[in-house]
C-alpha cells in the first residue's frame, strides 16, 4: 500500500489526525482541495478540554503566544456568564486564537512528526473493500490512484467522502439566516460591548467582540428573513444593513478580513465508520457555530481516534478498539448539537423567549448550574461510557483530573508525561509489580508515583491513562486492584506481546 491511512481535508482536524497516526507509527498522508489555505477564521476559540490535549503533546505553548486567555464565556448572550476559572482543570480558561492560526501550528506539527501533505489534491472517487481504500485522487499534474488500509474524511460539512462513502446525515433544516464579518469599526463604541457585547431586539439578535487589535467580529442571527444561497457572497454593505435592520443603528464598518452567511443547519452522520472509511469532524456533525465547539468537538475526534486507527495497521489492537470511536465520539456530538440548539432556541426574538431567557439567566447565577453548563461547554463533562460501563472508579472515561504526578524529582502535570502518544500507567510507591511488561511496547510505566490534586477526594493511588489522557482504570494494586488493571490493558492495549503471534498481528491489522 501507498500508506496505512489517507487523511481527507488539511483543516485543524485534519492535520492534528494526521500528527497522532504518526505519533503512533502509521504512514499518514493528508489531501487537501485547497492549493494554499485560506486564511479564513471560523472558530475564533480553543475550550480548555482541547488546551489539556495540546499540553499533553507538548505543543500547548505554540498556541498561547502572542493570543488573550478568556476566564469567561457566554451562553446564548445571557447574563451571568459562564466563571470557566472555577473550572477544576489544568487550563481553567479559553483561547482566544484565530482558526487560521490553530490550523497552521498544527499543519507544522504533524510535518515535523513525518506526515505528507499533498495541497491542491482532490479526492474523486474512492472504493473500499477487502484489505485496502482505493482513492482516486485529482491534481493540476493529473489523476492518480492512491492505495491505504484506511481512509478518514476530515473534509467538511459537505463531505466529499461521506456522500462517496453513502453514510446518511440526518438532522434539522435550517431556520435562521446568520452573517458574520471580521471588520474594522472606526467607532467602536457604536456596538454594544461585553465578551460578547450582545443586543437583542424584536428584529433578530446581535453580537460583537473584539477577536484582534482592531478587528471586532460582527455577527448577526434573524429568524423571519427568507434564507439566502449560502454560496452568495456576502459584501459589506449586506453586512451594514443587516446590523442596521436588526439594531436600528447605522455602524461604520471598513476593511472587512472575512464575510460569511451561515444557518442552524444541524446534522449528525448516521455511523462514523463504514468499514475501511470513517469520519472526523464537521464531516461527521455540522450544528450552529456560536462559541467554537464545532472546531473543539472535531479536534477531539482526532484525538480520540488517532490513536487507534494507529494501533489498528500496527496490529496490537483488540477487538473492537476502532469501532468505540463512534461509540464515544458520536454521543458526545449529540450533547453538543443538543446546547447549540437551545442557545438558539434562546436567541429567538420573540417576545414569548424573554422569560425563558430571563429564567436561564436566575439559573447561572446559581454557582453549581454556571460550573455544571461551564463543564458541559469546555468539553470537560465528557465521560465515555464505552469505558465506565462497569467501572470501578468514578474516574474511569473521564478526562484524567488535573492532577500532577511526583516520582522523586518534584511534582510535574501528569499531562505532560503523555508527550509520546503511549499509554501509561502510574504506579504508587511499594507497588507489588502488576506485571505489565507484556504490553512495554504500547504502554509507558512509571513506578514510584505520588498522586496529588489539591483538595479532590477520589485521587487514586495507580492510573492507567489511555494516549487521549481518559483514564482507562484506576484503584490499588492489590490482588483485585491487579485483575482489574489487567483487564483494562487487555481491553484497550491489546494481547501482551509475549501472547501475540506473527499470524495473530496480520488477521488483527485486516480485521480491525
Amino acid at each position: 500500500m501507498d500508506f496505512d491511512v489517507i487523511v481527507v481535508g488539511g483543516g485543524p482536524v485534519g492535520a492534528l489526525l494526521a500528527a497522532e497516526l504518526r505519533l503512533g507509527g502509521a504512514r499518514a498522508v493528508v489531501l487537501e482541495r485547497l492549493t494554499e489555505p485560506s486564511g479564513h477564521s471560523k472558530a475564533f476559540r480553543l475550550q480548555p478540554r482541547t488546551l489539556e490535549l495540546f499540553d499533553q503533546r507538548g505543543i500547548l505553548e505554540r498556541f498561547l503566544e502572542g493570543n488573550r486567555i478568556w476566564p469567561r464565556a457566554h451562553f446564548a448572550g445571557i447574563e451571568p456568564l459562564l466563571e470557566l476559572d472555577r473550572l477544576d482543570a489544568a487550563h481553567p480558561h479559553a483561547l482566544l486564537i484565530p482558526q487560521a492560526r490553530t490550523e497552521e501550528l498544527l499543519e507544522k506539527h504533524a510535518l515535523d512528526l513525518g506526515a505528507e501533505i499533498r495541497r491542491g489534491h482532490e479526492l474523486t472517487g474512492l472504493a473500499a473493500g477487502g484489505d485496502e481504500v482505493v482513492a482516486r485522487v485529482r491534481s493540476a499534474a493529473g489523476e492518480y490512484e492512491l492505495r491505504a488500509a484506511y481512509l478518514v474524511g476530515c473534509d467538511g460539512g459537505r463531505s466529499t467522502v461521506r456522500r462517496l462513502a453513502g453514510i446518511g446525515f440526518t438532522g434539522t433544516d435550517p431556520s435562521v439566516s446568520a452573517l458574520l464579518g471580521d471588520v474594522e469599526l472606526p467607532e467602536p463604541g457604536q456596538l454594544p460591548a461585553g465578551v460578547p457585547g450582545t443586543m437583542r431586539t424584536p428584529r433578530g439578535l446581535l453580537m460583537a467582540i473584539s477577536v484582534l487589535p482592531g478587528v471586532t467580529r460582527v455577527l448577526t442571527t434573524e429568524f423571519d428573513r427568507p434564507l439566502p444561497d449560502r454560496d452568495t457572497p456576502v459584501t459589506l454593505d449586506e453586512l451594514r444593513t443587516t446590523v442596521e435592520r436588526v439594531t436600528g443603528l447605522q455602524v461604520t464598518m471598513r476593511e472587512p478580513r472575512w464575510l460569511s452567511r451561515f444557518t442552524d443547519a444541524t446534522r449528525l452522520a448516521d455511523e462514523y465508520r463504514t468499514g475501511r472509511v470513517l469520519l472526523a469532524g464537521d464531516a461527521a456533525h455540522v450544528h450552529f457555530p456560536i462559541g467554537a465547539q464545532g472546531l473543539n468537538l472535531g479536534l477531539q475526534d482526532a484525538m480520540n481516534l488517532g490513536w487507534k486507527l494507529a494501533a489498528t495497521v500496527a496490529g496490537w489492537a483488540p477487538d473492537g478498539l476502532l469501532d468505540s470511536y463512534g461509540a464515544e465520539r458520536r454521543p458526545a456530538a449529540v450533547r453538543v448539537l443538543r446546547e447549540t440548539r437551545a442557545q438558539v432556541a434562546l436567541m429567538n426574538p420573540e417576545p414569548r423567549v424573554d422569560a425563558l431567557r430571563d429564567l436561564v439567566g436566575d439559573l447561572l447565577a446559581l454557582p453549581e448550574v454556571n460550573l455544571w453548563l461551564s463543564r458541559e461547554l469546555s468539553g470537560l463533562d465528557v465521560r465515555y461510557e464505552s469505558m465506565a460501563g462497569d467501572a470501578g472508579h468514578p474516574l474511569v472515561g473521564r478526562p484524567c483530573p488535573a492532577l500532577t504526578a511526583d516520582a522523586g524529582a518534584g511534582p510535574v502535570p501528569a499531562a505532560t508525561l503523555l508527550r509520546n502518544g503511549r499509554g501509561l500507567l502510574l504506579l504508587p510507591p511499594d507497588a507489588t509489580d502488576p506485571a505489565t511488561a507484556g504490553w512495554a511496547d504500547r504502554v509507558d510505566v512509571l513506578p514510584d508515583v505520588r498522586l496529588d490534586a489539591g483538595d479532590r477526594s477520589d485521587v487514586p493511588a495507580a492510573l492507567l491513562l489511555r494516549p487521549d489522557g481518559h483514564v482507562a482504570w484506576a484503584g490499588a494494586t492489590g490482588p483485585d486492584g491487579a485483575a482489574a488493571l489487567g483487564a483494562a490493558l487487555h481491553r484497550w492495549f491489546g494481547a501482551p506481546h509475549e501472547l501475540t503471534s506473527t499470524v495473530d498481528h496480520a488477521q488483527n491489522r485486516g480485521t480491525s
